[in-house]
C-alpha cells in the first residue's frame, strides 16, 4: 500500500471533550454550484481541563472561508489547519467561534453530511457526516442547542426543514426564501438534519394522552404522495404503542419524515425529522410487497423508538452504539409482534439473526457487542450490534420480567435524560430498579462469539425426576482465545406424551409453579437442574422462544423433532423442530448423498397443512426448509453446491410426495377474492398459497409454469405478481424472458419496483444467472451511485444467491471484487459492506479458499483504497 490508513480508536482511551458547544447557529446558502454554511459556535471549556488545552475541531471534505474568534478574523498562524479538521492552540475559557466553510453537495456520491439526492438537498449525519458540513467537536457526547436557518431559492425548493420547530421565515427579494428551525433539546452533531426541495407533504395530527396535539408531515417527491398513507397509519400505531407499553410522549410540536432515494441506510432517527431510504416510506398494494408493508412499518416505528431511546439519552461514544440500537431494535421487534404474529415475528427475528449475525461471530470481523476497537466506525453498524444487541435486551426482559424490565428502563430515563451515556449505565439501571447483580451478564458487552448450549438429561422412574444437565461454552474469536461463563436465560418445557405441558417444579421448591415453561438461569460453565413429580420420562422443549442467542446441543431424534413439530405449545420451538428435522436430513444429503425423503418427514409436514388451528402464516414458515445461509453455518467444510442440491431435491420430493395437497391448497387460497389488505391474516393467506404454488412449480411441468404465468398476470397485487415472477425467473426458456420484460416495462417508472426486478434476476437459480447479472450492470436503469441498486442487483447476488455466486470456476469472486475496486471511489460505505461474502474465505474448500483470497490481496492491492474497505479486507485476510 501506498497510502497511509488510518489507526485503530480504542475504547479505553475514552476521555471527557476538553469543550463543549453550548449551542450553535448554523445558516446554509443553497446553491446548485455551491452551498455557504456559516456557523457560530458558543464554546465552553470543561471543569478540569487545563487552560493551555487546544481546541480540536473535525472537518474534511470542504473549503475554509473565513474563520474568527469573538469577532476577530483568524489568519493561518493563528491556527492549524489539516485534511481532517483544524485546532487552535491558545482559546479562553468561554468564547464564540464563526467559521464560513464552502462545500458542493452536487459532487458528494459518499451520501454523508449534506449532498443532493435528485433534486433535493439532504443530510446523514451518523456517525461522523457533520464534519464534511462545518468544523465541529463531531462526537455524540458534545450535545448543543441548534438553530438553523436555510436560505434557498423558492421556485427549485419550496419547503426547507431542519431540526425542531419552525420559529420564522420570510423571503428576499432575489426570489430566495428562508426559514429558521429552533430545537430546544441539546443534541449530539449526528442527529442533525436539513432537507430542501420541492416535495409533496402528507398531513396529519396525533393527540398525545396528555392532550398535546402533534403536527405529523410525511414528504416525498409529488408523484409518490399517493404512497405515503401506511407510513402515516404506521407512526400514529407507534406514537400509541409507545405511550401504552413504555409512558413515552413525543415532546415536540411537529415530527416529520421524508423520504429519500439515494441513501446508504434504512432511515434515520434525527430529531423531528426523520430522513428515510423510500423503500421504507413508500407502499402501496400495486407496488409493495407484504413484505414491504411490514418493514415500512417496522421501521417508521424503530426510528420513533428512538426519539427516546437515542435521541433523549444517547451514547456517550461510538462503542456504545447497541445501547441505542440494540435497545431500539428490541422495542422495535415488541411493537411488530403486538402489530401482528408474535411467533411469524419471533420466527424472522431468529432467521436474522442466524442467517446473518451467527456467521458474524464465526468470522474475522467478529466482535462484541461494544467492540473495543475500530478504524472505520460505519464498518460497526452490524448485525452484532443491533441484532444480537437486541437479543441482549431481550435477555434482561427474560430475566427481569416484564414488570422488572420497565421498572429499569423508566429508572434509566430518570437517571440519564439529556445526556450522553453508556452501556454499563443501562446495566445498572435495571440492576437497581431490580435489587439484582448484573454483573456476570456484562460478558454479553464484552465478548464476542456465539456460545454453545450442551444440554443432555436423565430420567429416574423409581423417583420420578428428570434432571438436566446443561454446559456452556464460548469459541475463539479474534483478539479473545478465553471465555468466561455468561450469564443467560434457558427458558424450558416438558412434554408429556400426549403433547402437553407438564407443571414444572424444581428439588427444593414446594409445588410447581402455575406456567407452562420456567427460566432457567444459567452462570456457570456447568449447572444441573432436577424436576420433580415428573410421571413418565418427558420431551424437553429447551431453549423457547430462543431466550438467549446461542447455539443449543442436545441430542433429539428424528421421532422426538416429529412429535415436537406436531405438539409443542412453544410457537417457536414448534417451528425450531421442523427446521432441525430437515437440517438434519439435509446436512446429511449434503456428505452421504441425496436419498429417499423419510416418511416421518412427509407426514408432518402433512399434519401441519391440515392443522386448522394454526395462521397461515406460521404454516407457511413451518413448511419451509431452512435456508442455505443457515445450512452452510452447520458444516466445518461449507460445500454451497452440495447445500443446494439437497434443499432442491429435498423440495421437488416434497412437491411430488404431496402434489394433491398443494394444488388443493392453492386453488383454495385462489380463490379467494377478498380485496387487499396488508393485514396479518391477509398476508399469511397470500404467503401460504405462494408457497404451495413454490412447491408446485418444483414438478416441472408444463401446466405449473402455464398456473406460475398466469398468477402473474392475473395478480392484483405486487406480492402475488413478484412470488410468481420468482418461481418463473428460476426456470429456463422463453417463458421467463418474456414475464420479465412485461414486469419491467409495466414498472420501468418505479424505481423501487425496478429494484425488485433487478434483486429476482440476481438471486435467480439459473445457471447464466451470473452472466445475466453482469448484462443487467450496463442497464439503463442500474447506477452504481445508487445504494439501493447496488444491494438490489450486486448484493443479492453475491449474499443471497450462494450456489451460483460460489460457481467453481470462481467468476462470482471476481465479479463482487471489481464491482468493490469500483464502488470504493464513490461511496467507501457501500463498498465495505459487499466485502463481507469474501470475509469467510476460510470456510470453505482449498480451491474456493485459494480463489477468494487472490481477489482480497487484489482489492487491497487497489491505490487510494478507503479506509472503509481496507479494514475489512485486510481484517478478512489477518484473521
Amino acid at each position: 500500500m501506498t497510502e497511509q490508513h488510518a489507526t485503530p480508536v480504542h475504547r479505553h482511551e475514552y476521555q471527557v471533550p476538553p469543550y463543549r458547544v453550548d449551542s450553535l447557529e448554523l445558516e446554509f446558502s443553497l446553491d446548485e454550484e455551491e452551498t455557504l454554511v456559516k456557523s457560530r459556535l458558543h464554546i465552553c471549556r470543561n471543569d478540569g481541563i487545563n487552560p493551555h488545552e487546544p481546541l480540536h475541531l473535525f472537518g474534511e471534505s470542504m473549503e475554509l472561508l473565513e474563520l474568527s474568534l469573538d469577532g476577530k478574523a483568524l489568519r493561518l498562524g493563528d491556527y492549524l489547519l489539516k485534511s481532517d479538521g483544524l485546532s487552535i492552540a491558545l482559546v479562553p475559557a468561554q468564547f464564540t467561534l464563526e467559521i464560513t466553510t464552502r462545500l458542493q453537495p452536487q459532487l458528494n456520491t459518499q451520501l454523508e453530511g449534506l449532498y443532493k439526492s435528485g433534486g433535493m438537498f439532504c443530510t446523514q449525519c451518523e456517525a461522523e457526516g457533520f464534519r464534511r458540513i462545518t468544523y465541529f467537536p463531531d462526537r455524540p457526547d458534545v450535545m448543543s442547542r441548534y438553530t438553523t436557518t436555510v436560505i434557498a431559492d423558492k421556485a427549485r425548493y419550496p419547503v426547507l426543514l431542519s431540526n425542531g420547530n419552525p420559529v420564522e421565515r420570510g423571503d428576499y427579494d432575489d426570489g430566495r426564501h428562508w426559514v429558521r428551525w429552533e430545537d430546544p433539546f441539546p443534541k449530539p452533531s449526528y442527529l442533525f438534519a436539513l432537507v430542501a426541495g420541492d416535495l409533496a407533504c402528507r398531513r396529519d395530527t396525533y393527540v398525545t394522552t396528555s392532550g398535546r396535539e402533534v403536527t405529523l408531515e410525511i414528504y416525498t417527491e409529488h408523484e409518490n404522495i399517493d404512497k405515503t398513507a401506511h407510513a402515516m397509519a404506521s407512526l400514529k400505531r407507534s406514537m400509541r404503542w409507545d405511550e401504552e407499553a413504555y409512558g413515552l410522549e413525543y415532546d415536540l410540536d411537529i415530527y416529520m419524515i421524508v423520504a429519500v432515494g439515494d441513501f446508504n441506510m434504512g432511515a434515520m432517527e434525527n430529531k423531528g425529522l426523520n430522513i428515510f431510504n423510500t423503500q421504507y416510506v413508500l407502499a402501496s398494494p400495486d407496488t409493495a410487497t407484504d413484505t414491504d408493508f411490514e418493514n415500512v412499518e417496522a421501521v417508521i416505528g424503530h426510528e420513533y423508538f428512538h426519539n427516546w431511546t437515542g435521541n433523549r439519552v444517547t451514547c456517550r461514544d461510538w462503542f456504545q452504539l447497541s445501547l441505542k440500537e440494540g435497545l431500539t431494535v428490541f422495542r422495535e421487534q415488541q411493537f411488530s409482534a403486538a402489530m401482528g404474529s408474535a411467533a411469524v415475528k419471533r420466527i424472522n427475528d431468529v432467521r436474522i439473526l442466524r442467517n446473518h449475525q451467527f456467521p458474524e461471530d464465526a468470522g474475522p470481523m467478529a466482535h462484541p457487542v461494544r467492540p473495543d476497537s475500530y478504524i472505520e466506525i460505519n464498518n460497526f453498524y452490524t448485525a452484532t450490534v443491533y441484532n444480537k444487541g437486541a437479543e441482549v435486551i431481550r435477555m434482561y426482559h427474560t430475566l427481569l420480567g416484564e414488570a422488572g424490565f420497565r421498572r429499569g428502563v423508566d429508572l434509566y430515563f430518570q437517571r440519564h435524560d439529556g445526556q450522553a451515556v453508556t452501556c454499563d449505565d443501562f446495566l445498572a439501571a435495571m440492576a437497581d430498579a431490580n435489587n439484582v447483580d448484573l454483573s456476570q451478564f456484562s460478558l454479553w458487552y464484552s465478548q464476542a462469539g456465539t456460545p454453545k448450549l450442551r444440554v443432555r438429561d436423565e430420567y429416574d422412574p423409581a423417583t420420578q425426576t428428570y434432571t438436566l444437565h446443561v454446559s456452556q461454552s464460548c469459541p475463539p474469536t479474534p483478539g479473545q482465545s478465553e471465555k468466561k461463563p455468561f450469564h443467560l436465560p434457558l427458558t424450558v418445557g416438558l412434554v408429556d406424551t400426549d403433547g402437553k405441558d407438564l407443571p414444572l417444579q424444581l428439588d427444593g421448591e414446594s409445588h410447581a409453579l402455575d406456567t407452562a415453561h420456567r427460566v432457567l438461569e444459567i452462570r456457570e460453565a456447568e449447572q444441573s437442574f432436577r424436576f420433580v413429580n415428573i410421571p413418565k420420562r418427558p420431551r424437553p422443549s429447551l431453549l423457547r422462544g430462543f431466550s438467549a442467542p446461542v447455539e443449543l446441543d442436545y441430542p433429539y431424534t428424528a421421532e422426538d423433532l416429529a412429535f415436537l413439530f406436531a405438539h409443542d405449545s412453544d410457537p417457536f420451538n414448534r417451528w425450531e423442530a421442523g427446521q432441525r428435522l430437515m437440517s438434519d436430513l439435509l446436512l446429511e444429503w449434503t456428505a452421504k448423498g441425496i436419498g429417499k425423503l423419510p416418511q416421518p418427514l412427509l407426514k408432518a409436514i402433512q399434519e401441519t397443512l391440515a392443522h386448522k388451528a394454526l395462521d397461515a402464516a406460521f404454516i407457511a414458515e413451518a413448511i419451509t426448509p431452512p435456508t442455505e445461509a443457515y445450512l452452510a453455518e452447520q458444516m466445518q467444510t461449507i460445500d454451497p453446491l452440495g447445500i443446494h442440491a439437497s434443499r432442491e431435491a429435498l423440495r421437488q420430493q416434497l412437491a411430488q410426495g404431496l402434489a394433491k395437497q398443494w394444488l388443493s391448497l392453492y386453488q383454495e387460497l385462489a380463490s379467494d377474492n377478498t380485496a387487499y389488505r396488508p393485514d396479518g391474516d391477509g398476508a399469511g393467506k397470500r404467503r401460504l398459497k405462494n408457497v404451495a404454488l413454490g412447491y408446485l412449480s418444483c414438478l416441472h411441468s408444463e401446466s405449473e409454469q402455464t398456473r406460475c404465468l398466469e398468477q402473474f398476470r392475473q395478480a392484483t397485487n405486487m406480492t402475488d405478481q413478484l412470488a410468481a415472477l420468482a418461481l418463473l425467473a428460476d426456470t429456463e426458456g422463453e417463458v421467463a424472458d418474456v414475464a420479465l420484460r412485461e414486469f419491467y416495462e409495466r414498472w420501468q417508472r418505479e424505481p423501487l419496483v425496478v429494484d425488485k426486478w433487478f434483486r429476482v434476476q440476481a438471486m435467480s437459480k439459473r445457471s447464466d444467472a451470473l452472466d445475466r447479472v453482469v448484462a443487467l450492470i450496463e442497464h439503463p436503469a442500474f447506477e452504481l451511485r445508487n445504494p439501493n441498486k447496488v444491494r438490489a442487483l450486486i448484493g443479492a447476488f453475491c449474499q443471497a444467491n450462494p450456489a451460483r455466486f460460489h460457481a467453481p470456476d470462481g467468476q462470482g469472486y471476481r465479479f463482487l471484487a471489481d464491482n468493490i475496486i469500483a464502488l470504493d471511489g464513490i461511496n467507501p460505505q457501500i463498498a465495505a459492506r459487499l466485502a463481507a461474502p469474501l470475509s469467510r474465505w476460510r470456510r470453505y474448500d482449498s480451491k474456493r479458499q485459494e480463489q477468494m483470497k487472490l481477489e482480497l490481496e487484489r482489492i487491497l492491492k487497489t491505490q487510494k483504497l478507503s479506509n472503509d474497505v481496507h479494514e475489512i479486507v485486510s481484517k478478512s485476510l489477518a484473521n
